[in-house]
């Protein structure tokens, strides 16, 4: 796992970084728009339940005045550029190591409250962060587990034990994770979702 885990990591972060780019892009696009057209309607409007445009509009949306569309674009530019930099072979230090967990975990939590925000306070899905959603998580487990499994991270309290069931069912916890994302979109838009059946 561990070799596998060093292999597939910069692609991980590659395909995330990518994908976040084009979001952040696409979302910064409309907000533009929408600042020079209010009348704009940006293509994400599917419906009233999945709409970027209600979702932009909201007090969430920035912070400090900045959009998070253009914290998503730096951010996801950097994890896209460090993919390319382990698949071209480079060695990082334990402290860029660390730095890179911390700035993961930054991202997760700020996603943990986007994704409340948007669904028990402005009822409404926004299909480009809904991409974001589904690839930070990933890229916080896995980049946490090659810092354990190399060291970078002391963890004692986790029993040897503990860790080689991490180890084994490391897929299985992040299905877990999305199964119970999905449910609670499920869920709380059900009134919606049973229409389209």
């Amino acid at each position: 796992m561990n070799v596998t885990l060093k292999r597939t990591l910069p692609y991980i972060f590659l395909i995330a970084g990518m994908i976040g780019v084009i979001a952040s892009f696409a979302l910064t696009y409309d907000k533009i728009q929408v600042l020079k057209n209010p009348s704009y309607h940006p293509p994400c409007n599917i419906s009233p339940i999945l709409s970027c445009g209600s979702v932009m509009k909201t007090q969430q949306a920035s912070i400090l005045g900045v959009p998070n569309t253009i914290f998503g674009l730096v951010a996801f530019s950097m994890l896209t550029t460090l993919g390319v930099v382990l698949l071209s072979g480079a060695k990082l230090g334990r402290r860029l190591w660390l730095a890179i967990n911390i700035g993961a975990l930054a991202g997760f939590l700020f996603f943990v409250y986007l994704y409340f925000q948007a669904v028990f306070r402005i009822h409404a899905i926004c299909p480009y962060c809904f991409a974001v959603w589904l690839i930070v998580p990933p890229v916080l487990w896995y980049t946490t587990l090659h810092n354990l499994r190399e060291g970078n991270m002391k963890a004692r309290f986790i029993k040897p034990q503990v860790k080689r069931w991490i180890a084994r069912h490391h897929g299985d916890i992040l299905l877990g994770y999305y199964l119970v994302f999905v449910a609670i979109l499920l869920n709380r838009f059900w009134y919606y979702w049973k229409t389209l059946i």
